[in-house]
């Protein structure tokens, strides 16, 4: 009988597989980053969110040892981008610069939102506060608050409001102040409030509602005019522009933004983004370029991920009766436009009646007026009927 071969033990093949993966998974979170990390902004450049995100993910990439993009990706009131990054691979390599109107308001506003900004994400931190700023083109008539309320209040729907997409910061600051006030304005819908901006400096719509930091350029320029701010006192960077309360009328807010990342991130990856997030705030040139620009920096306090969520939580608590009442008055509004009819000889199955001014310019570009009534609506004809509407927000 032949004598049987020594068996061979799989046991040190286990020990060195198990130390391998032991010393791996510990450095995976020790040398993150390895690469550069990518950044998403759901709105265009030169907006609140995009200038936020870049003075201080600038700060950040020191600390982390690697560069940070910023990328844009706008539409539908922040939830492309914001969609985009929740389904981005939750490595720590995409992350989220959100805002108040991309994070509480699209969701409940914007129908069939493919995120959910309490599940999807993981909080890193708040990154600013900013008031808001009540503009208007440079030659509107109104000299001060006062004038421009009651011009609001007497020719609401001949008085164009832009804002960045419903939902949005500028589109909820807005929000706040015309209904305050008890006016409708004509609501004209862009793809971020950067290009609502400029077409408040080329004069093609009245007014905007928008945080101090994406602003306060223009209105020390003399681009725009500024009516009141949001803030308790007046900003130091803007010490001519009164607050609301000054002139009597009860309106104070500010506007927050964030960073997120997608859900499933290692607790490690956020933790070192925290810190990088944390040291980028304490550092005076992130403080003095926010302070410039009329935005303030987060206490300590509010600045880890535990306590960003907590206020998200709040926020969302806060808003969501308000937006949902808009909504449902919005829609009441809309059919009330679509009930009219044309006269019998414009009537075609491309054929609808709405309101002058309340489609954005991507679709007035599409239309082709037909008929007026009293100068206040207009009949237009879809140049093709397999036309669908942009998602800018407005529809």
């Amino acid at each position: 009988m032949k004598p049987s071969k020594p068996g061979i033990s799989v046991w040190p093949a286990l020990v060195i597989a198990m130390a391998f993966v032991a010393s791996v998974v510990p450095a995976c979170a020790q040398d993150y980053p390895s690469r550069p990390i990518t950044v998403i902004v759901p709105f265009p450049a030169g907006g609140a969110s995009d200038v936020v995100a870049r003075i201080v993910t600038n700060q950040m990439s020191r600390t982390l040892g690697q560069s940070i993009i910023i990328e844009n990706v706008s539409g539908a009131g922040g939830t492309v981008g914001s969609a985009r990054a929740a389904a981005a691979a939750p490595d720590g390599y995409t992350l989220l610069a959100a805002a108040m109107g991309s994070h509480v308001a699209a969701p409940v506003l914007t129908p069939n939102v493919k995120y959910d900004p309490l599940v999807d994400f993981v909080p890193i931190g708040i990154t600013a506060h900013s008031p808001a700023v009540v503009i208007a083109r440079k030659d509107f008539p109104a000299k001060d608050l006062q004038e421009f309320v009651a011009v609001l209040r007497q020719q609401a729907g001949a008085v164009k409001q832009a804002h960045g997409g419903i939902g949005s910061s500028s589109h909820m600051a807005c929000l706040l102040f015309t209904a305050e006030i008890g006016a409708k304005p004509t609501l004209v819908a862009y793809r971020g409030s950067g290009p609502a901006l400029n077409d408040l400096v080329g004069g093609h719509v009245d007014f905007l509602c928008e945080q101090s930091v994406s602003v306060a350029e223009q209105v020390l320029a003399g681009s725009v005019k500024a009516y009141a701010v949001s803030a308790g006192e007046r900003l130091a960077t803007l010490p001519n522009v009164p607050t609301a309360k000054e002139a009597g009328v009860n309106y104070e807010m500010s506007v927050w933004a964030g960073l997120f990342a997608p859900k499933g991130v290692s607790p490690k990856v956020i933790a070192k983004l925290a810190d990088a997030l944390d040291k980028a705030l304490d550092e005076t040139v992130v403080r003095e370029t926010l302070a410039q620009l009329g935005g303030s920096i987060p206490a300590k306090a509010e600045r880890n991920p535990a306590a960003f969520e907590r206020f998200v939580r709040s926020e969302i608590t806060r808003w969501a009766p308000i937006l949902i009442a808009t909504q449902q008055a919005t829609q009441e509004q809309r059919a009330d436009l679509f009930t009219a009819r044309p006269p019998r000889r414009h009537l075609r199955t491309s054929s609808v009646l709405i309101r002058q001014g309340t489609l954005c310019p991507h679709i007035m570009r599409r239309l082709r007026p037909v008929a007026s009534r009293d100068g206040v609506t207009v009949v237009y004809l879809l140049r093709s009927a397999q036309y669908q509407f942009c998602n800018c927000g407005v529809f």
